[in-house]
């Protein structure tokens, strides 16, 4: 690795008090993007300070995100709690310096102090910060206090990697706390004292951090520390234009891969909210979006969250994939239905692959190809009332018709699809009728459909034994006779 890829550092850093949801995804694929494509360090960090809220559990589940969705970390997954010494050391020195000091004021007096100012009330530092001789008594006296952060004059500003130059006024920040009064860090010194310990180079994040980092520059600063490259991307609404939520339906990624979604169509969808290729392209493997991937190109604007476009993306990703690699997920859907056991599905890896390349350029879910399966494995099938009024006008002659089918797929030697065409053919033309004559009936009364896949598969994936019991039903329906 060269000196300048190591300058490249970045991180993700997901609180482990929920599951890995697309937003936080967006962020870490952003992350891990802009490392691969400058062969930099992608770092992940557990921010679980907050240990009432955080959880092992969580952990396990947003690291099995990440794994699912192929963004491998290079460092990590380091614990943010495990560095609270090496907070509280930097909140210290700021307190040495003069850069924070220590306030003794009590919750209920801040919230009395709030109501008694109105809605134009600041907390001046004149309120919270005390003589020094005060305080050191204080302290004696074993009082607790908070560290807060001395706020200075001016303003602060840096050049956004989306947003371009982005100015924050001082006074309207108030002097923050950095460490409360039982000595845990609030998030913005943990996090500063995080990335200037691992090294960070970009900090890439939703933009509802942007009011964090003018508070997070000046610790950089007051630190001694160089200030990293800040990209702040657009947040990810819901059709509804609202900020995306549970109430648009799934938003954790663990749903995504349990409804069928594959990880490479989540990721080619995640990529693209919020950031253009720069190419009149959609359909992407990791390896091209990583080639193509800049800040430069990420939208100022928030992207809209369009479930139809993902299922139509992982319909594209799909058609693309070996059967193979999709047939376990259509086992796994075909066992939780109860449609095959387990011994079922280890007995029909062939058939599964066969059922995988007919319908996988036809579907958009792993979850619609196990129901296209039905079509083969039901007892029974509906017929779709416009195709009999259709292909079933006469009753009488299609029922000669499928006498005749029955007849010579009953006698038919090996049972399959290029047989089955052929004997079909030699039946249409001994009744001197078209091929399609034979066909759409027929398709009718195996699927109760008047579209399907190639006739001669389908009734290879029906079987024999099936399929002659679906045209005696047909019949049956037909004349109301047993046939």
């Amino acid at each position: 690795m060269t000196d300048t890829n190591e300058q490249i550092r970045v991180r993700f850093a997901p609180s482990p008090t929920g599951f890995l949801h697309v937003g936080g995804a967006r962020t870490a694929l952003f992350n891990w993007l802009y490392a691969r494509r400058h062969g930099g360090v992608f770092v992940l960090r557990i921010e679980d300070t907050d240990r009432a809220r955080s959880s092992e559990e969580m952990t396990e589940v947003i690291l099995d995100g990440m794994r699912w969705l192929g963004l491998d970390w290079d460092e990590g997954p380091v614990h943010q709690a495990d560095g609270v010494e090496r907070h509280r050391a930097a909140a210290d020195r700021l307190l040495a310096e003069g850069k924070a000091y220590r306030c003794f004021a009590t919750p209920e007096e801040l919230r009395k102090w709030r109501e008694e100012g109105g809605e134009d009330f600041r907390l001046t530092r004149d309120k919270l910060e005390l003589p020094e001789e005060e305080a050191d008594r204080r302290v004696a006296e074993g009082e607790p206090y908070t560290v807060r952060f001395r706020v200075p004059e001016g303003s602060t500003e840096w050049d956004d990697a989306v947003h371009g130059k982005t100015v924050f006024q001082n006074d309207d920040i108030d002097d923050f706390i950095v460490l409360r009064s039982d000595r845990t860090p609030v998030y913005n010194l943990a996090a500063v004292a995080d990335d200037v310990e691992m090294r960070i180079s970009h900090v890439i994040r939703g933009d509802d951090h942007i009011s964090n980092t003018p508070r997070q520059i000046m610790l950089y600063r007051a630190l001694g520390a160089e200030v990293p490259t800040f990209a702040h991307v657009p947040m990810i609404l819901g059709p509804d234009g609202r900020r995306l939520s549970k109430r648009h339906g799934a938003t954790a990624v663990g749903d995504y891969a349990a409804e069928g979604i594959l990880p490479e169509a989540l990721v080619n969808f995640l990529a693209l909210l919020g950031w253009s290729p720069g190419e009149d392209r959609e359909v992407m493997t990791i390896e091209e979006m990583t080639s193509l991937f800049s800040l430069e190109r990420i939208n100022k604007k928030s992207a809209i969250f369009d479930p139809e476009k993902l299922d139509w993306m992982n319909g594209q990703h799909l058609s693309r994939q070996p059967a193979e690699r999709i047939v376990p997920l259509v086992a796994r859907k075909l066992v939780d239905s109860g449609t095959l056991s387990e011994a079922e599905v280890a007995e029909n890896q062939e058939w599964l692959v066969t059922l995988v390349e007919m319908f996988k350029v036809r579907s958009r879910r792993a979850d619609e190809i196990a129901r296209h399966a039905q079509l083969f494995l039901a007892d029974e099938v509906a017929y779709d009332p416009i195709a009999v009024q259709k292909h079933w006008k006469d009753p009488a002659d299609v029922a000669k018709r499928l006498d005749a089918v029955s007849a010579t797929l009953r006698n038919l030697g090996a049972w399959e699809p290029a047989m089955i065409e052929q004997a079909l053919r030699a039946t249409a033309e001994r009744l001197n009728t078209g091929f399609g004559k034979v066909v759409h009936p027929l398709r009718l009364a195996v699927t109760g459909q008047s579209s399907s896949p190639g006739i001669d598969q389908v009734l290879f994936m029906t079987g024999r034994e099936r399929t002659l019991k679906r045209l005696k039903v047909a019949r049956k329906s037909l004349v109301g006779t047993k046939g």
